[in-house]
């Protein structure tokens, strides 16, 4: 009995701690210490995307060899971003955060060094695998150090990098690959890199309630959940592969995409059954039992499919098809990123007055609308146009990322915030790789679609065909050798109508997913305004 009461007591202490426990430093200087080195390990997984053809160039190979520059940093950081909670338990989330700030760094530096390819390739699997870790520390980090009534406004400091960054990444590497070297997309991260190092350690501290359970963790002899780490890295490495080769490779055609997805599948598999019976899982899945949880992460894997898709989407379509530089099709891009900016701010005062769901409902209503909207693209567009679209489909994402991140952490236990947090990193990450290939893998089966359909009508039996091809010779004259020159010209502009509607099919996809959506708001608990976050 007293042994009951003694434990009851250590706990109501323990309890306690936690509900007065307050970092040393301000919040939100510690807020703008981890949103820094997770700001750029984001935007190295866009800027490095228009560098491909001079990182080939600069290092005699293949414009198809260089995609695993991408394609390793895609698959170390996947593997990592379900393990960070783990981690954070075994080394103390500090230290798990500072370590994974250090290898990004060191690994920055060394592919900019670079020498060869495969030497490339090996220091971005170690920038991966050192990126991984922020984005899931950062937003545990953020969830521990605000009270549940500032929760929101904090993570919109979080969104700012996650949503920004993929929106100037294009634009900047371009920038850099034009006027400097492909070798500075990955120098300038070290400078960033040693002041996050030197803030961490001298800001960041890893609250009671971790320290405790990792001391208990330690004297109960923490088993390491080998097989785990095993199904998880075969798993989501060879999803990630196959998701980013898939297309190149024509799918299922290939052997090699074929043995890709029996390893991915099989992997996933068997990590799930062991990840749910072992007793010291490396991956906890029990929080996917909250309904609010998996809703959550479900909203943003699809948040990820369609922020990075259209990200591909647009840039592309101004490029291939209205003829824009890499530099214009950027500054289309970039404006929706600084209105999200605006944004995010005000979207974390309406969480500590609306219910987190509701602001979900909105933004993705305002999100399907803005992309049924783009459906009307087409290549007499003008650059505004274009720019007023974007930065409509941002004011939706502005309304996604804070309030489904504060309703996924609603019911999540305080001391599961590593774990929770690595899991919605996962979903938004895996889910913008799946919007990636969703996009290429569509727009060029309906390229071709569409080409054979007009195709069809480019013949002489068609009267409307005839009087383009002499209005096109008229125009062209005698010099431009005939009708042959007016056949050319026609085909040229037959294919750019082909890719337009590849385009507008793509939008309208995300459209109608978007759409099917917003049902789904309605199965969310309720989360009352201000106590976001809070856990039991």
């Amino acid at each position: 009995m007293a042994t009951a009461t003694e434990e009851t007591s250590e706990t109501s202490h323990t309890l306690a701690d936690q509900a007065i426990w307050k970092p040393k430093f301000n919040p939100w200087l510690i807020a703008l210490t981890v949103t820094l080195a997770s700001f750029m390990e984001v935007l190295d997984t866009s800027i490095a995307n228009v560098a491909l053809p001079h990182i080939a160039g600069g290092l005699s190979a293949s414009e198809d060899e260089a995609t695993w520059v991408l394609t390793s940093y895609l698959v170390s950081n996947a593997i990592i971003l379900p393990l960070s909670g783990w981690f954070s338990l075994l080394l103390g989330r500090k230290r798990f955060y500072m370590t994974c700030v250090f290898i990004f760094t060191v690994s920055s530096f060394l592919c900019g060094i670079a020498p060869t390819l495969g030497l490339l390739v090996f220091f971005r699997i170690m920038q991966g695998m050192g990126g991984g870790g922020l984005q899931p520390s950062e937003q545990a980090i953020l969830a521990d150090t605000f009270p549940p009534k500032q929760r929101g406004m904090a993570f919109a400091v979080y969104a700012i990098a996650v949503v920004f960054a993929p929106a100037i990444g294009p634009t900047l590497g371009g920038y850099i690959t034009d006027h400097f070297t492909w070798r500075w997309i990955f120098f300038i991260n070290i400078p960033v890199g040693v002041i996050s190092i030197a803030l961490s350690s001298f800001m960041l501290e890893d609250p009671p309630y971790l320290i405790k359970e990792r001391k208990e963790k330690k004297k109960a002899n923490l088993q390491v959940d080998y097989w785990g780490i095993i199904f998880i890295a075969v798993g989501l490495g060879f999803l990630q592969i196959m998701l980013d080769k898939g297309e190149r490779l024509d799918w299922f055609s290939s052997d090699f995409i074929r043995a890709c997805a029996v390893l991915a599948f099989g992997g996933l598999a068997l990590a799930i059954y062991w990840e749910l019976k072992s007793k010291n899982p490396v991956v906890d899945l029990s929080l996917l039992k909250d309904r609010n949880f998996s809703i959550s992460a479900f909203f943003m894997f699809m948040v990820g499919v369609v922020l990075l898709g259209s990200t591909v989407l647009i840039p592309q379509f101004l490029q291939l098809v209205m003829g824009y530089s890499a530099t214009d099709a950027g500054l289309v891009i970039s404006p929706g990123g600084f209105l999200i900016i605006g944004m995010l701010p005000f979207v974390g005062i309406l969480l500590g007055k609306v219910e987190a769901r509701w602001l979900i409902g909105v933004g993705l209503a305002i999100t399907a609308f803005a992309l049924f909207h783009m459906t009307t693209f087409n290549d007499q567009m003008d650059y505004r146009y274009v720019m007023l679209a974007r930065c409509l489909q941002s004011s939706g994402l502005a309304f996604l990322f804070v309030p489904i991140n504060t309703a996924a952490y609603a019911f999540v236990p305080r001391n599961k915030n590593n774990a929770a947090s690595g899991l919605i990193n996962l979903a938004r990450n895996v889910g913008g790789s799946v919007g990636i290939s969703l996009v290429v893998a569509v727009l060029a089966r309906r390229t071709q679609f569409h080409q054979a359909r007009l195709v069809e009508q480019a013949t002489m039996l068609n009267p409307q065909f005839n009087a383009a091809i002499k209005a096109t010779t008229g125009v062209l004259g005698a010099a431009a050798a005939g009708s042959n020159s007016a056949y050319a010209l026609l085909m040229q502009r037959i294919q750019q109508q082909a890719a337009t509607l590849a385009y507008v099919d793509c939008f309208w996809l995300f459209g109608v997913a978007f759409t099917i959506l917003i049902p789904f708001v309605f199965l969310m608990k309720r989360v009352a305004p201000g106590k976001a976050g809070m856990g039991h």
